[in-house]
């Protein structure tokens, strides 16, 4: 009963989650739920100490699925990978519930260090396509880290985080919806960067303009006077 009722929750998550399944039967072609599938059983292999048929098993699902979790991750409840190809979680990941993965993230580490060496990811947090997060620190709850960024330091709860290397751009600290799945619409910090400097400079221009204005006035009274 437990593996079925195991079943039955990816299937109702991977159907709430991806509008574009439409049936039971199409989330057993997912590769999300291929590789959660493999993921459960070597996650047990694992923990019996049995580690060849563990990493045996989490390789057969990543050559049929693209997806690498290695066997010794922690996954919570609510795991939810869309598409998921490329995605890489090492081995001493851990993560919270509800947690939402694009294709192209990387849970890593920085080097070849023992111990706690990959990140720990807090819950209601959602992770955009090829993100890279790299280290041992968490990724606080209900964070958004947005595409291609590079995270290599802890994110405090409720942040958003963009940018190579990543840096949070809005904080708040309140639960993400489920089914705000929402990873474009984020801040962008370069630009808003650029926004201030463009209006810097016109400040700047203004000014400079101004000052010409006067320099010729009173360099105009003054012949006038002469």
């Amino acid at each position: 009963m437990g593996f079925i009722k195991t079943v039955k929750e990816e299937i109702n998550l991977i159907k709430e989650r991806d509008p574009a399944i439409h049936s039971n039967m199409e989330v057993f072609l997912y590769p999300s739920f291929k590789a959660m599938m493999y993921y459960r059983i070597a996650h047990k292999q694992y923990v019996k100490g049995h580690y060849f048929l563990a990493r045996l098993i989490s390789q057969k699902a990543v050559r049929k699925t693209g997806i690498e979790i290695h066997p010794g991750a922690t996954i919570g409840k609510g795991f939810f990978i869309d598409h998921g190809t490329g995605v890489v979680i090492g081995e001493t990941a851990e993560i919270g519930d509800n947690v939402t993965l694009y294709q192209g993230v990387t849970l890593g580490g920085t080097g070849k260090e023992h111990g706690k060496r990959h990140p720990t990811v807090g819950n209601n947090v959602m992770i955009s396509t090829g993100a890279k997060v790299l280290g041992s620190f968490k990724i606080g709850d209900n964070s958004k880290i947005g595409a291609g960024s590079v995270v290599l330091e802890e994110v405090p709860p409720g942040s958003t985080v963009v940018g190579v290397p990543g840096r949070v751009v809005k904080s708040a600290n309140e639960a993400l919806p489920q089914d705000n799945l929402d990873h474009v619409h984020l801040p962008d910090p370069v630009r808003e960067d650029i926004r201030n400097l463009q209006m810097a400079n016109s400040e700047l221009i203004n000014r400079v303009l101004e000052l010409e204005r006067r320099f010729k006035e009173e360099n105009r009274t003054d012949k006038e006077v002469e």
